[in-house]
């Protein structure tokens, strides 16, 4: 069964199937994926800044940087063309957060699996002990 549903970028409504925009927008995302890729591709062009690619191209920095968190645009070949960190804004190449936000996750969780395991013995420690003294009325008794 189709969908119909409005396109997220023009509010049209259309049948939704393979793509989440409607066939006008489509194109015009291709168009200016096109237009970047040709100007990125010139040797000339090739060390250019993520603002010179807007410049010279007139396409956004939002439509550039979901063309590269597609992968049609490989920054291997694009020394100059960085997209932000989705924690911080730091300029990436690469992944969707930058190291230092990376660590702080990593060691954020390190420290909670930590401060479970210490819960946890201290429960263990509790449990032991109360069973313990029960042993022991028992042996009173």
């Amino acid at each position: 069964m189709q969908n119909l549903e409005n396109c997220p970028r023009c509010g049209e409504l259309f049948v939704k199937s393979l793509r989440a925009v409607c066939n006008k927008c489509h194109k015009e995302v291709e168009d200016k994926f096109q237009t970047v890729y040709s100007f990125i591709k010139k040797r000339e062009n090739r060390q250019a800044t993520m603002s010179e690619v807007i410049e010279g191209t007139g396409v956004s920095y939002e439509d550039i940087t979901h063309f590269i968190k597609e992968g049609r645009i490989h920054l291997r070949q694009f020394p100059n063309l960085e997209y932000p960190c989705e924690s911080c804004g730091r300029g990436i190449r690469e992944g969707r957060i930058c190291g230092n936000c990376k660590d702080n996750i990593e060691g954020g969780l390190q420290s909670e699996a930590r401060e479970q395991e210490r819960a946890e013995r201290v429960k263990e420690e509790e449990k032991s002990r109360y069973q313990t003294y029960h042993s022991m009325n028992n042996r009173l008794k």
